[in-house]
């Protein structure tokens, strides 16, 4: 119950900031997001499974590590700069925190999908890809084939998070709060769902080429 508070709570933030922020200073806001991130970190259930291996996509198990409490308890992901996520998260709400500006609470999703950028690309200059983790949870033994297409969905996630950060930072920019919430709190998700949509489809003729 408490989870599924804090995660509507978490995707539905951007009206929540654009109706709060006529009654609320941008500090409180920022504070309150580092509230919850911290919240959800904290009610996490250390044995509970991170990640269903069933049913799901790659691209969507990364999602729904990004919704989940930013992933940091998943043990698909331990390596690289993944856990260096949480804490620059913190920093940066702190930091709007301090400074108190409502551009810089607006700039927090360009923030977050410019970071996971840096972390899935950094995955493909070293691997094993963020996608080949998560897809070893489910298959240890992931053949050539399986590795190579992980490596094209780490890819494709990566373009979609800078493309991502770019668009969020134009509706910053042209200062319209609700075109804000609405894509940052809408679009963008609806843009993810097709997306793993998509590598579903596709993932599954891939594994079913591999396995004959």
């Amino acid at each position: 119950m408490l989870n599924g508070i804090i995660w509507v709570v978490t995707v539905s933030y951007p009206f929540l900031v654009w109706f709060s922020l006529d009654y609320l200073q941008p500090r409180y806001l920022a504070l309150a997001l580092a509230g919850l991130l911290l919240l959800r970190l904290l009610s996490r259930n250390p044995s509970e499974k991170p990640l269903s291996p069933e049913g799901r996509g790659f691209g969507e198990r990364g999602l729904t590590v990004l919704q989940d409490g930013l992933g940091l308890n998943s043990t698909a992901l331990t390596g690289g700069v993944w856990p260096l996520v949480f804490p620059a998260c913190a920093l940066f709400l702190l930091a709007i925190a301090l400074v108190n500006e409502t551009r810089w609470l607006l700039a927090y999703p360009v923030f977050v999908s410019l970071l996971f950028f840096v972390v899935f690309s950094y995955s493909l200059m070293h691997p094993p890809t963020i996608v080949e983790r998560l897809a070893r949870f489910e298959d240890p033994d992931l053949p050539p084939k399986g590795v190579a297409y992980t490596r094209k969905v780490t890819q494709v996630w990566s373009g979609f998070f800078l493309a991502n950060a770019a668009i969020s930072l134009a509706t910053v920019w042209y200062g319209d709060r609700w075109l804000w919430s609405l894509y940052n709190g809408c679009v963008s998700y609806v843009l993810m769902g097709l997306l793993m949509a998509g590598e579903m489809t596709i993932r599954r003729k891939i594994k079913a080429s591999y396995c004959d």
